[in-house]
């Protein structure tokens, strides 16, 4: 039985359909690359976060077992034989270029300080909850 609009010649695909595939994977290509470049900076801020977690914890037994001391006499030395993890030194923090930050212990919670003193917030506001610590 013949049909008469039987097409036998189509048998590839079209230029326009190999366009669309290429341009759908170069887009899924490309956010990937994205989302990637951005799994380091979480990943120091998760270490920060974990890192601010285990001082304050070490500062809340340091008090624990020390009541009459104020908050703002305790030195990072007083907080090292209290950290969960039994480190011997308070544990390092980079900010995203890759700065050592330091601790700012007499304050509960504790923060974390830029070399040039100021309190270390990479969100850009002091409102929002992240990093508004010890202010």
């Amino acid at each position: 039985m013949n049909t008469p609009y039987r097409n036998e010649a189509r048998a590839g695909v079209t230029l326009i359909e190999l366009t669309v595939v290429i341009f759908v994977i170069l887009s899924i290509m490309s956010a990937t690359m994205y989302f990637a470049g951005n799994i380091g900076e979480w990943n120091k801020g998760k270490r920060a976060s974990v890192a601010l977690r285990e001082v304050y914890a070490a500062q809340r037994s340091c008090l624990a077992d020390n009541p009459r001391k104020a908050v703002s006499s305790i030195t990072s030395k007083d907080l090292i034989p209290y950290l969960p993890s039994g480190g011997t030194a308070l544990p390092v923090v980079e900010d995203l270029n890759g700065n050592v930050l330091a601790y700012d212990v007499t304050k509960s919670p504790p923060a974390l300080n830029e070399t040039g003193g100021g309190v270390y917030d990479p969100s850009g506001s002091t409102k929002d909850s992240l990093w508004d610590v010890g202010e």
